[in-house]
């Protein structure tokens, strides 16, 4: 439903998509938006273009949440009245940024608090290493005690990207007593004692890491970059976390590296397709522990995305752009 009715013919249009949890009238004063402005929030979500096209056609601003709706060119093209987008966050790589300026088509971010994917980061690697969920699952059944998960003091936690998330998943990790090691790309020796992690190859990481947790940015190197040659060399005894980006793992190794059970389990946060559908293996695995793409997804920083989201169309509307990307 609309937030504010119209009031003339020339009002502003505001899309706010992808709000799952239906939140986004709650979470800004919209009402600070110039009299007749028109702000609708969508639950649902669109995958195809034609459909996503003809739903937006008509609006002057569009809000996506992070990644869940991609703007390419193609579809940018076909939203004659778009004149400012916005997206959650300060980047968007399913943004065609480039198009949209080509079109006069302002692109603003928001600010955002990084700490939540941590929480969950470790949500993830408790909840599948010592069988929460499982154990849950089978006291609500009527059961007791089903499963044995090893402890975590003296075990090796291998790090993919050590920046800001990483560093601070490093921290929970030295405090629960584990053993640090890291690589990326770009990681020197320097940066990663740091964290009192030991730098190493990225096939040593694979190999000596009783848990391996990902924390990348998705571009084209780093897309694909763990196959089944990086799956092999894991410990039959070793879990995946991946709070990232889906397709910086490869889908189908990693699939059937779970089939075969030749790792004891992955704790997934992100996916190649998501909402990820209603038949997809992942679902049916149960050395699985998986969360809808909730990394970010915390009231504190829903607050500070459209709080920002509401100044962004603002500095707009006022002719003063802001956090243009």
């Amino acid at each position: 439903m609309p937030l504010c009715p119209y009031a003339r013919s020339d009002v502003v249009r505001i899309a706010l998509l992808d709000d799952y949890q239906g939140v986004a009238p709650s979470l800004a004063d919209w009402s600070k938006l110039p009299e007749g402005s028109h702000v609708e929030a969508f639950r649902d979500h669109l995958k195809d273009e034609d459909a996503i096209a003809g739903r937006l056609a008509g609006y002057d601003v569009v809000v996506g949440m992070r990644e869940r709706t991609p703007f390419p060119r193609s579809l940018l093209e076909r939203l004659p009245n778009l004149k400012l987008l916005i997206t959650t966050g300060g980047r968007n790589a399913s943004f065609d940024v480039a198009a949209a300026k080509d079109r006069g088509v302002v692109v603003s971010g928001t600010r955002g608090l990084g700490a939540p994917t941590v929480d969950l980061t470790w949500g993830l690697i408790l909840g599948l290493v010592r069988g929460i969920a499982k154990e849950d699952r089978s006291i609500r059944e009527g059961g007791w005690q089903t499963t044995i998960g090893p402890g975590l003091e003296g075990k090796t936690l291998g790090i993919v990207g050590l920046g800001n998330l990483g560093s601070k998943v490093a921290a929970v990790g030295k405090a629960l007593g584990m053993q640090l090691i890291a690589w990326s790309q770009n990681l020197t020796a320097e940066r990663a004692e740091q964290s009192d992690a030991r730098l190493v190859s990225k096939e040593q990481l694979f190999a000596e890491a009783d848990v391996v947790t990902v924390h990348l940015v998705l571009s084209d190197r780093s897309r694909g970059l763990i196959g089944a040659r990086e799956l092999a060399l894991m410990k039959s005894t070793g879990y995946l976390i991946n709070t990232s980006r889906g397709p910086i793992i490869d889908e189908k190794a990693l699939i059937e590296t779970l089939e075969n059970k030749r790792i004891a389990g992955a704790g997934l946060d992100v996916f190649d397709e998501e909402p990820l559908p209603a038949n997809h293996p992942f679902r049916r695995l149960e050395n699985t522990l998986l969360t809808p793409h909730i990394g970010y997804v915390t009231l504190d920083n829903y607050r500070a995305y459209y709080a920002d989201v509401l100044e962004d169309i603002l500095a707009f509307l006022a002719g003063n752009p802001v956090r243009t990307l």
